[in-house]
This record gives C-alpha cells, structure tokens and sequence, in this order.
C-alpha cells in the first residue's frame, strides 16, 4: 500500500526568495530546472516542497533524490519525512525495485554510477521526480555522469542544485544547460539563483569574518637547502606552497598558536550569545587530523571528535556532534556540503586545498543562520590565494567550459588523493621537511575589506580582534572592525611617543625606511579609511566600493594586491 500524500497545507512557510522560485518553477513547468542557493538558504525545504506540488496534483509519482554521501542520504530521508514524503535510505542496488513504503528513495552519485540501467527501471516503473542535490558532483568522474545522464534522462522532472555551480574542470554536468559568452566560453545557465550576498542581505546566514595569520616560516628542501620565509610577503608560487605547507604542519608552533586563537574566539562566541558554538578544523590527511585533535586536547583538556572521511561511523559521529555541545570536530576533506550542523560558529582551514570549489563549500559549513545576529569566524594562513577566496565570499561563479587553466603552485591532485588515503601524506613530506613555524594575525577580512595592523599570539592586540561580540548585524561587524583598527592605531602612535628619544649619534639621521610588508600594511589601512569615507558619503557597502575600485583598477582584492595597485586605488578613490 502507497504511503499518503504530504498534505500542502501543513507545510512550513517559505522565505521569500523560495517562494519566488517556486512560483518561477510551476511557471515554467519545464523537464528542467536549475537552483543555486548559497549553503544554508534552504534548498532541501524548496526541493521538497516542489516534490509535494508534484505528487499532490499527479505529476509525479515517485521521488528520488541523489547526493554526495551517505551521510547525506540519512538526512535528506529525514527532513522529507517531516513534511510527509517517505524516502528510504537504505536502498540498495541489488533491490532492483523501491518498496511501495515509500514514496521514492534516496541514493549517492557513486552508487547510480555503479548501476544506471537499475536506476533507469526505477525511473521509467513510475513516473518520477529526480533531485539532484549538488549537481556539480556528477561531473566529478566519466563515470558519475555518464550514469546519471543514463539513469534519469527518461524522468518525468528533474531538479538541480548547488551551492557552488562552478567547478575546477571542463568535466560537463548533465542536465544543466551551458550558453556561450561574448568571449566564447560556455557557461552554466542557474533558472533561479540566491548568493550569499543575497542571503546576508536577507540575514538568511551569518557574516563571516577571516582571520589570516601570518609569521615566519622555516623548512628544509629535498636538495637539503634550508629556506625560510614569511606567509603573506610577496614570493613565488612554490615558495608560497612549501611555507603554507610548513606553516601546517603539527610540529611547529604556527598550528598550536593559530588553534589556541581559534578556540579563545569559541569560548568569547559562547560567553557571548551562541552557548553551544562549535568549531571544525579541516585537515589535509588522517595523519594530521590526528594530531590536529591532540593538540586541540591539550589546549582544552577535552577530546575532540574526529571524522576521517564517510567511512563506518562518520556519520554517527557527525550526527552526535550536530546534537551535543562538545567544543571541536576534526574532518579530513570537510564535512561535506549540505551536512547541516548549525551551530559550527568557528573554523580553522588547516589545509592545502586551494580550488574556489573547495573553499566554496568548506566555508559553507559555518554560514547557516539559527538566530539574527550570529557572526562566524574562520582562521587561515595568510596566503595570497585564500586570501582573494576569502575577499571575494559574495561573488557569483558558473561552471565555464574552455577556460585556460591557471595553476596556483600547489598540486590539488596530490592534495585529493592525500585527502583519502592514509599514506597520501608521505608524498608531501618527500618534497621537503618543515623546521619551524610562528603565527602572528595579520588582518582580519570582511565584506571584501581588510581591517588590522598585524598583532603577535597572546597580546591584548590579539585578543581585541578575538573578542568581537558574535551577536551583530553585517553593519555592526563593519563598525566595530573599522573602531578596532582605529583603536589599534592609536594605541601604536601613542607607544611610539612615549619611547624615550634615543642619544643622536649623528645629526638628522636618515629615516628607517618601511619593509614592504609594513609599506603594504600602511597603504592597505590608508585606502579602507578612505574606503570608509566614501561609504558614509554615498551608504555604498565597503563591498561595493572596493569591487568599482577594482573593475576601475584592475588586479585582486585588496586583501592580496600588489603595493602599486593599493597606491593606485587610493588615487583613484580619492577622485571618486
């Protein structure tokens, strides 16, 4: 016997930008529809009630729901079944067929890659409904794709979605639609799209703070060279990898700094408005979440939970962390995206990943709104790439075929295996041996604006950037970032004046000219000020502002911008 029909009218009510796509949907009533919503709008809810439409006026008769994980699966069965679709989790491909318990299943991307021509019986047995949850997944391999083209291109429906539309590769996603620019690239084509910027605007998420730390990095290559270098200066691109790298690694004192900061910013976000806030450290490898979680256990005295990847267990553990109030988790790769743990308030990116993709969906873990207010805080090196990643949170990216490929210096294919295997990691330690590594705050970004002077770990510096509320609104966090730096400021000049002037050795001596980290520094600070002014001039977000400087100017983000593009910004806002 068939479950029930879900009854429309007990149905949660939508936000406004769900009801408007869900109008745009029965609209269109097309074979198609893709929906881009930022991490944490609501995308499961706006699915299921498009499912509900569909089965309640006959259209459909099953549903059936892909994702990345198994996690995943338990729960969208689980949010489903709150509104009146009975999903089955468990369904396996030697079932062949779906019980009659339930309206529909759900299934991962690997396992319709394993067997299509099952899923394309159950397809074409009823007539069905297919979402298909983080779309860009089944680009992932020839594999994935080609399974899901073939097991659901007789479906009656299908509905995409993604938080992250774009990917890393030219691999096409099926069943979303790609139309050529002007510059002959195609790009993905979203029915109805809902950014970050939006949803932050709607205070549907939470305002993320970066805090980047730099410091001194030392390490020795695999010719036996010993170098060093400091995260955040300008250097090459591989330079810039093996300092990244050495700064992560558990042996030095960068890690156990940047971690204690981290947790510091937990306990003030739980003295003050989130009481169960949680935190996440992404790793690299299971060797180094390991030790990630050791010294996360002896700065709080207290266990962290640790989740490898979506083997047995992890989704237990997962689960029981969403539930309880424990302090940290450690995830190697992430907790993959949709893995919905509202109260994940900090996080640390700990590390080598470097794709837009991947930052994409690690920051969404800490952007789900609970209540108005809720700030979150993500600590991560000090690295020209992340950096623009972390300026750039609001911007909009399509999946783009036939886009030249620009490599950042870090290998993300070495990366990916080291993020599955447990020997992986041995072949980054081949390619040299980190010495030692120090972590100093060097800025803190939000709305694309950089704020800060730079601070050492433990000083009163620190700990003022530390203990900003985490109840604010998006113009709170902005004012209280823009006085923090002032106060900073001011605090340096009046430390400079009362040093006691020093014996003249000789007359009028030369003034001591700025390194070009602190030349950097002082242009960064003199155009948020003049950044600052202009906002209040115009009520133009910093945001704003700063993307018109740089459609004007050219180059990156403030946050990693060369000292000549800086000082051509400020001349050019000051005309503005």
């Amino acid at each position: 016997m068939s479950p029930p029909l879900p009854d429309l009218e007990t149905f949660p009510p939508l936000r406004a930008w769900q009801r408007k796509a869900l109008v745009e949907y029965l609209r269109r009533r097309s074979d198609d529809f893709m929906a881009v919503a930022t991490p944490g709008a609501g995308k499961t809810t706006f699915a299921l009630r498009i499912a509900a439409e569909l089965l309640a006026d006959g259209t459909v008769e099953a549903v059936t729901v892909v994702c990345p994980t198994e996690h995943l699966k338990s729960q969208w069965a689980a949010a489903a079944g709150r509104v009146g679709i009975q999903l089955d989790p468990t369904f396996r491909n030697a079932d062949v067929h779906s019980s009659r318990d339930f309206h529909g299943a759900v299934l991962t991307y690997a396992q319709v890659g394993m067997a299509p021509a099952v899923h394309r019986r159950r397809t074409m047995t009823r007539s069905t409904f297919v979402i298909l949850d983080e779309i860009h997944h089944a680009g992932d391999s020839r594999t994935w794709g080609d399974g899901v083209k073939s097991a659901f291109e007789e479906a009656t429906r299908r509905l995409m979605l993604t938080g992250t539309p774009f990917r890393s590769d030219e691999n096409p996603i099926p069943f979303v639609a790609y139309e050529r620019g002007e510059d002959g690239m195609q790009r993905s084509r979203a029915d109805s799209v809902y950014g970050y910027a939006d949803a932050l605007r709607d205070r549907v998420v939470r305002p993320v703070l970066f805090m980047a730390y730099s410091g001194e990095t030392r390490w020795r290559t695999n010719a036996g060279d010993e170098l060093a270098a400091r995260l955040g200066e300008p250097m090459t691109k591989d330079l810039v990898a093996q300092a990244w790298r050495t700064a992560l690694d558990h042996r030095g004192d960068w890690m156990p700094q940047v971690l204690r900061a981290a947790d510091a910013r937990l306990s003030r976000l739980r003295e003050h408005g989130i009481a169960d806030a949680g935190g996440l450290v992404i790793a690299s490898d299971q060797q180094t979440a390991r030790a990630y979680a050791k010294l996360l256990h002896e700065i709080t005295g207290r266990p962290a939970v640790v989740v490898l990847s979506d083997d047995e267990g992890a989704s237990g553990r997962i689960a029981s962390f969403a539930a309880s109030e424990d302090r940290w988790m450690v995830a190697v790769r992430m907790v993959s995206e949709g893995v919905d743990i509202p109260r994940l308030a900090v996080g640390v990116y700990a590390t080598s990943a470097s794709t837009p993709l991947y930052f994409a969906q690690a920051i969404g873990r800490f952007v789900r709104a609970r209540v108005p207010g809720e700030t979150a805080t993500v600590f991560l090196p000090s690295v020209p790439h992340l950096l623009g990643l972390a300026s750039e949170m609001e911007a909009q990216r399509d999946h783009i075929l036939g886009a030249p490929k620009q490599k950042d210096g870090l290998d993300d294919d070495l990366m990916e295996r080291a993020q599955r295997e447990e020997d992986a990691s041995g072949e980054l330690e081949k390619q040299f041996e980190a010495l030692s590594s120090i972590a100093e705050l060097d800025q803190v970004i939000y709305d694309g604006t950089s704020f800060g002077t730079g601070a050492r770990t433990g000083t009163a510096e620190e700990e003022e950037y530390l203990g900003i509320p985490g109840l604010l609104t998006p113009d709170q966090v902005s004012v209280v970032l823009n006085k923090r730096q002032a106060d900073q400021m001011a605090a340096q000049k009046r430390q400079r004046a009362a040093e006691p002037a020093s014996v003249p050795a000789q007359r009028d001596p030369a003034p001591v000219p700025m390194t070009a980290g602190e030349r950097r520094n002082s242009l960064r600070r003199q155009l948020n000020t003049l950044v600052a002014a202009h906002h209040h001039r115009t009520n133009l977000p910093h945001g704003k502002i700063h993307a018109e400087l740089r459609r004007l100017c050219g180059g990156p983000p403030s946050a990693q911008a060369t000292i000549e593009q800086l000082e051509e910004r400020i001349a050019t806002i000051q005309t503005l």
